[in-house]
């Protein structure tokens, strides 16, 4: 294998790792503002550790109603809906979303 071979699978792999182990990192947590820094963390790990998406919504209406309570001991308001699964997400756009048309370096090949 050349070198540059060997720099571009060594970054898709290190790609790959971190998109794969950052599942819930990227969705917004209901609640958020009323936790701590590793009360999110730990959120996250409960999240990533469950192994089906029904696994995962009983999580998220778990700490939903957590949040829920949280909130109303400390005379605050929190939508009574937790946000929409997959973190805002354009139709149509898997996770990730790519580049898109014409964007990113490269391509540009005789210009």
């Amino acid at each position: 294998m050349t070198k540059n071979t060997v720099k571009v699978l060594l970054t898709a792999i290190a790609l790959g790792l971190m998109t794969s182990g950052a599942i819930a990192a990227d969705q917004p947590i209901y609640g958020s503002q009323l936790m701590t820094n590793q009360e999110r963390m730990e959120h996250r790990t409960k999240l990533n550790a469950a192994k089906t998406a029904q696994e995962r919504e009983q999580v998220r209406l778990e700490h939903h109603e957590q949040m829920q309570l949280r909130a109303k001991e400390r005379g605050l308001t929190l939508p009574d809906t937790p946000p929409a699964q997959g973190g805002g997400m354009r139709q149509g756009m898997g996770a990730g979303g790519g580049m898109g048309s014409g964007g990113g370096m490269g391509g540009g090949r005789g210009r």
